[in-house]
């Protein structure tokens, strides 16, 4: 398939069902009922088919039959459903959903975060702190008709055995998405790293298209209605699929994308094998005739295709121009995508543009099809938009001309602004620009320096990391500290905990002693960060420098507490 080049400066004609914003499913799970079985809308299965381990295809079963009756009545009854841990991104978005769905919603966690104000907002009883009053109405009289319990909440919470003992079912988040999304054309977007940016931008444009989308994302999005989720009415649901804890294990995915893969997660994985071992499982979880599309220039995801053996028509990691994989054990289709040439999609001449983002020329299988421009900086966003642009040209193959296709995606591209806490800019003063973005793994840490570098390449670069768990940190700090060495200037705070105890004997200040290169400090409190780096500033009014606060935790603090002091001392208003 190849395309003749066109440019984005002509005048393009694109069908009115791209063009408006309309509500009209396009229906294309009904491609699908041959291969899976017909299944109905409201996500309950005529006849459910899945693969066993030999590749063959059999009914479905379940040892969870009375969990998947009592999810079928609540769904009927819109009954009344508690979130454990509901403060996190993941189960925060599951439960606005189950408000849009019109169930009664309450939830618990230790600590109240940014995405409990939405949920307050909207309506759901938020409780700070476990106990068993929390799923008590009337004297103890009602009980919830569902709980939904975090990946990260420990079985023995004190909510979770209350509801066993009284007989209210309990679901993993594994088991309550898996059955949420029974019945859609599910698109599980996974990865290492990238999966919100990614769901993010393909849901955007799927709504921008016209497509009566739902779908579910762990991050605030500005540019969706409602906040981390859109709740349509159509066929497709775009997931943000985790991995933490096998999550997206539940899920069986028409479309399953794959944005990288590294060893993250270090207190559920061993190493990186194990990694891998638990994304060929959820890879076996695509539907008979659905797609995968990947991104080839990873070599851990790309390691996913070969197994130890590479597939017929496959290309080795070398880079060595091939013909692409079409098909992995006559399952489903595959598609790879990336900056290197032999893959099905991929970028070249990637430059910044005058939005601070990036434009490149997209190429098909060698030949070149169009120019794309972002307003988001990196590297890492050129992949994410490509995995997009991949997935949006497999849903709507039969449906329109691929040209007018690819040219409506990257006009919806091009004005996606992307979500919260990436690459978020919290403000400018003087010469100063704050930034704060969520990067906290060394490859994350990589992308978003190197974000930074493309947009402000003559302003001296200095990051404030927060190192997250302290797992993660023992793990990999000598690659976090060549991550950060490209800095200009480093300041590490005190590991946020999160989960853990302090049982690796690593910490903050270990992490600043190992940076090689730029100056590095350790600061433990964040309050002490923003008087070091205000002073510091103020003392240079005017030198051009970004601030780039990164971590999961609560350095989110830093960047607005530093505009404030800056503005104070030096008298200068928004």
């Amino acid at each position: 398939m190849k395309f003749p080049a066109l440019s984005t400066s002509k005048t393009l004609n694109f069908p009115a069902i791209f063009m408006e914003k309309q509500k009209i499913p396009f229906q294309i799970f009904l491609r699908m009922i041959s291969v899976q079985g017909k299944t109905n809308r409201s996500g309950k299965s005529v006849q459910a088919l899945s693969k066993n381990n030999s590749g063959s295809i059999s009914i479905a079963t379940t040892v969870t039959e009375e969990r998947d009756r009592v999810f079928d009545s609540l769904r009927n009854d819109k009954g009344w459903i508690h979130f454990v841990g509901i403060g996190g991104c993941g189960l925060s978005a599951l439960a606005m959903f189950a408000l849009k769905q019109g169930y009664e919603v309450s939830g618990s966690d230790i600590g109240w975060s940014s995405f409990m104000d939405g949920l307050q907002e909207a309506g759901a009883l938020l409780h700070i702190g476990h106990s068993v009053e929390n799923l008590q109405r009337n004297a103890a009289s009602r009980l919830p008709d569902a709980i939904v319990v975090s990946s990260a909440i420990p079985q023995h919470n004190v909510e979770i055995l209350y509801a066993k003992s009284v007989g209210v079912p309990v679901y993993k988040r594994d088991h309550w998405l898996g059955k949420l999304t029974q019945g859609y054309n599910l698109i599980a977007v996974s990865g290492s790293h990238g999966k919100s940016t990614t769901a993010s931008m393909l849901a955007y444009v799927l709504d921008s298209m016209g497509d009566n989308l739902t779908a579910v994302v762990g991050a605030h999005v500005p540019q969706f209605s409602g906040g981390n989720i859109i709740f349509g009415d159509g066929w497709n649901f775009v997931l943000e699929a985790d991995e933490y804890d096998g999550c997206f294990l539940g899920l069986s995915p028409y479309i399953a994308i794959v944005t990288n893969l590294d060893w993250e997660h270090v207190d559920i994985f061993q190493n990186e094998e194990a990694v891998k071992a638990t994304f060929r499982k959820f890879l076996s979880r695509i539907r008979v005739g659905g797609h995968l599309i990947l991104c080839g220039d990873s070599e851990g995801a790309y390691s996913l295709l070969t197994d130890g053996k590479l597939p017929i028509g496959s290309h080795n990691w070398s880079g060595l121009r091939s013909r692409p994989l079409e098909k992995c054990s006559d399952s489903y289709n595959i598609t790879t995508y990336g900056t290197t040439s032999f893959n099905d999609w991929h970028a070249s001449s990637i430059r910044p543009n005058l939005k601070g983002g990036c434009d490149y020329t997209l190429c098909h299988q060698g030949c070149s099809v169009v120019d794309i421009s972002l307003q988001i900086p990196g590297v890492h966003n050129v992949l994410n938009s490509l995995a997009v642009i991949a997935t949006v040209v497999t849903l709507f193959s039969d449906q329109s001309p691929i040209n007018n296709t690819i040219n409506c995606v990257s006009l919806h591209l091009n004005n996606f602004i992307g979500i919260k806490r990436r690459f978020e800019m919290i403000g400018t003063i003087n010469g100063c620009h704050i930034y704060d973005d969520y990067a906290h793994h060394p490859t994350e840490v990589s992308a978003v320096i190197q974000a930074a570098r493309q947009r402000f390449p003559n302003k001296s670069l200095l990051v404030v990391f927060q190192p997250h768990t302290y797992s993660r940190l023992a793990a990999l700090k000598d690659d976090f500290a060549n991550a950060l060495r490209d800095a200009d200037q480093v300041v590490v705070t005190e590991v946020y905990a999160a989960r853990e105890i302090d049982e690796q004997n690593v910490g903050g200040r270990e992490l600043a002693a190992t940076i090689i290169g730029p100056p590095s400090d350790y600061i433990p409190s964040l309050d002490d960060v923003v008087d070091k780096l205000a002073f510091q500033i103020s003392e240079k009014p005017h030198r051009n420098i970004v601030v780039l606060t990164l971590g999961a935790g609560n350095i989110t603090t830093v960047g607005p507490k530093l505009l404030y002091e800056l503005r104070r001392r030096l008298q200068v208003n928004s």
